[in-house]
């Protein structure tokens, strides 16, 4: 049986312009540790960037196409940043005085700023994917503006990072 060029010709078009069923991005955020990604020790000042790199992986210029793993990661981040601040900073803080205490509320402000970050980050994710988050968004980033400036005002003091057992999802 032959083919006439045309036919093949016709196939091969047909071929080339056929969909391409839509590539589903998987997860980029692995499990981690809060210790892993804590960013509470060190100097105080640069806590915006130092957030910003923990979730460096993410896509942002395409946030519609970001992997529901990530978006729960996200919120795993801000749960577990609540738990170390109840559970680490608040009492270090109460129990320490002086030196010792500022550079405990610079870690404070540190870890608000990674918690903060990436509920930001999440809503803005969930509002780009056709969530309504636009009352939520507004009150999470004064928050992170407000704990990000208090970070700059301790610029070059030092910042405690205190251990704490607990884990991304």
């Amino acid at each position: 049986m032959k083919f006439s060029s045309a036919l093949v010709g016709t196939f091969a078009v047909l071929a080339i312009a056929a969909p391409v069923p839509h590539q589903k991005r998987a997860g980029v955020l692995a499990t981690k540790t809060y210790d892993e990604i804590s960013i509470s020790g060190g100097v105080a000042g640069n806590a915006e960037q130092e957030a910003l790199d923990v979730f460096s992986a993410l896509d942002l210029t395409n946030m519609a196409a970001v992997d529901p793993a990530d978006i729960d990661f996200l919120g795993s981040v801000n749960d577990i940043g609540n738990d170390a601040e109840v559970g680490a900073f608040n009492p270090a803080i109460s129990a320490a005085s002086g030196a010792e205490k500022t550079a405990l509320q610079n870690g404070k402000i540190k870890n608000k700023v990674l918690k903060l970050q990436a509920t930001v980050l999440e809503l803005q994710i969930k509002a780009a994917q056709g969530v309504d988050t636009a009352e939520k968004l507004a009150a999470e980033t004064k928050k992170l503006n407000n704990n990000i400036a208090l970070d700059v005002k301790a610029a070059g003091q030092a910042s405690t990072k205190l251990a704490f057992d607990a884990t991304t999802t």
